[in-house]
C-alpha cells in the first residue's frame, strides 16, 4: 500500500511539473507576442513620420529627389511586409533605417532645411522612435533568449517537445556597418 502512495505522489509530482512548465511556455510565448507588437508600434511610427520628412525635405531640397524616392519605397516595401515574422521583416526594416539615416544626413547640407521647425520636430521624432525601436528590440531577443534557452534545456525541453514548443527568432541587426564602432578624428 505505501508503494502505491510513492508510485501514486511521485506521478502528481512529475504531472504538476508537467502542468507549470506547460504554463510557463504560455506566459513565455504570450510575453514575446506582447514585446513583437511593441516593436510593431514603433515601426509603424517610423513608418507614418517618413512622408512627413518626405514632403518637407521637397520643399527644401529638390535636387536630392533620389534619396527621397528610395526612402518612400524603403517605407513602402516595409509596410508591404508589416505582417511578415520579425525574421523576414527584418531586412525591409532595416532599408527604412539605412536610408532614413541617409535622408537624415543629406539634410545636413541645406542650413534653411536645418532651421525649419517642422524639420526639427521631425527630426526629434524620428529620434526618439529610433530610441524607442532599439529598447522595445532589446525587449523583445531578452524574451526570445530566454524563452529559446528554456526549450533548449532539460527538463523542460521534454515539455517543450510534447507540447510543440519551437524556438523564435530574434530581431537583430544584422547589417555590419552598424555594429562597428564609429571613426572619430578630431
Amino acid at each position: 500500500m505505501v508503494i502505491l502512495y510513492v508510485v501514486l505522489g511521485v506521478v502528481a509530482l512529475v504531472g504538476l511539473s508537467v502542468v507549470v512548465m506547460y504554463n510557463r511556455f504560455v506566459r513565455q510565448r504570450v510575453l514575446i507576442d506582447s514585446s513583437w507588437g511593441g516593436i510593431d508600434v514603433e515601426l509603424t511610427r517610423r513608418h507614418d513620420l517618413i512622408p512627413n520628412l518626405v514632403s518637407t525635405v521637397q520643399g527644401y531640397a529638390t535636387h536630392e529627389r533620389e534619396v527621397l524616392t528610395a526612402l518612400t519605397a524603403a517605407r513602402e516595401q516595409a509596410t508591404a511586409h508589416q505582417s511578415d515574422a520579425p525574421a523576414a521583416r527584418q531586412q525591409f526594416e532595416e532599408q527604412v533605417g539605412q536610408t532614413l539615416g541617409t535622408v537624415l544626413a543629406r539634410a545636413e547640407a541645406y542650413p534653411e532645411l536645418k532651421a525649419s521647425a517642422n524639420f526639427l520636430d521631425l527630426q526629434h521624432q524620428l529620434t526618439d522612435t529610433e530610441n524607442r525601436i532599439a529598447a522595445a528590440r532589446r525587449f523583445y531577443n531578452l524574451n526570445v533568449g530566454a524563452y529559446n534557452t528554456r526549450v533548449r534545456t532539460f527538463p523542460s525541453n521534454v515539455v517543450a517537445g510534447m507540447f510543440s514548443f519551437g524556438l523564435r527568432d530574434i530581431f537583430e541587426v544584422s547589417d555590419v556597418t552598424v555594429r562597428q564602432n564609429p571613426e572619430v578624428s578630431l
